[in-house]
């Protein structure tokens, strides 16, 4: 026997991909992650491609990744789209330790984010 399918935690006109371990903070990830937030996504794509932030190029692979779930697995259309929600999440942070003078040290720490992109098919309005 098995267990009952679980329900779609999102709507029909949804879809959604999720970056885990991203080696950044989050505060410079969200900077990245409200630029798109809201558009189209062939203009998010070129707002990201443009970018001047090293994360762009990470967050352009999630958005990618969001809107192929979209076409493959939702079967949504690709020219509709628009990048609906676009969080970021704390992950792990790696400790590390700076020896400092007098027998002392100082902690450095590496934190690393969490990204989630949900794309949502917008109905033409005409």
């Amino acid at each position: 026997m098995g267990k009952p399918a679980t329900p779609r935690r999102m709507a029909d006109n949804e879809a959604m991909a999720v970056g885990r371990m991203i080696r950044i903070s989050p505060q410079k990830l969200g900077v990245v992650a409200r630029s798109i937030q809201g558009l189209k996504v062939d203009s998010a794509l070129a707002e990201l491609s443009f970018s001047r932030k090293r994360i762009a190029v990470t967050v352009r692979k999630i958005l990618q990744s969001a809107i192929a779930n979209a076409e493959n697995n939702h079967n949504l259309d690709i020219d509709s789209l628009v990048v609906s929600e676009a969080y970021v999440g704390k992950n792990l942070v790696m400790k590390r330790i700076r020896p400092r003078a007098r027998g002392r040290a100082a902690s450095i720490l590496k934190p690393f984010s969490q990204l989630t992109i949900v794309v949502r098919e917008k109905e033409e309005a005409a």
